[in-house]
């Protein structure tokens, strides 16, 4: 589910460069921003989407195990796992200012589409709910330590937390027979 949502933003965000200018080809790819040898992984010329930190949603955290009814039976899974992702554009041109337009693109794409659901985004797997992005603003320090936890030089970036990404195992943790009868007995008090 983490690699469909990268590779979901990265394609939608691939037809909407080729849309506002023409590119043809992608522009924008999952990828590790620093190989082992310390040089960039991010092609040149093309923006790197990479996750850099995954949290459990803990406001919308399910408590109770879903119940599912097939064939006859009542299913019972665990909840589901419900994440945020941080995710991080950075875009390594040779021209700083062509870096700059297409973080411009990306931001304003992300300005007119702040969720996504299957049905506005048929590319999106049914499986997801709802997918929602928010700009991560940070200081000086964060940014710093970003980078050095990355292992590279800074080059012009932009992150956004993705919110609900759910993940859920399809292991069934329990049958029981479907709920047939039901006694209902008046006692008097």
């Amino acid at each position: 589910m983490l690699d469909h949502a990268i590779n979901f933003f990265a394609s939608e965000l691939n037809t909407y460069f080729q849309a506002k200018t023409g590119i043809i080809g992608e522009a924008v790819f999952p990828s590790v921003v620093v190989r082992d040898d310390g040089k960039f992984a991010i092609k040149d010329d093309t923006i790197g989407v990479t996750v850099i930190n995954i949290e459990e949603e803990s406001v919308f955290k399910d408590q109770v195990p879903e119940v599912k009814f097939r064939d006859g039976q009542n299913l019972k899974m665990e909840p589901k796992l419900r994440l945020n992702l941080c995710i991080l554009f950075a875009a390594n041109y040779k021209l700083y200012e062509q870096s700059l337009k297409h973080l411009s693109l990306i931001l304003t794409y992300f300005q007119s589409n702040r969720t996504f659901t299957p049905s506005q985004f048929p590319a999106l797997a049914p499986t997801v709910e709802r997918l929602s992005v928010e700009l991560q603003t940070l200081n000086y320090d964060q940014l710093n330590q970003i980078w050095s936890y990355i292992g590279g030089k800074h080059l012009p970036s932009i992150i956004y937390r993705v919110r609900a990404v759910a993940i859920q195992d399809n292991a069934i943790t329990e049958t029981q027979p479907p709920l047939t009868i039901i006694n209902s007995q008046n006692r008097g008090v």
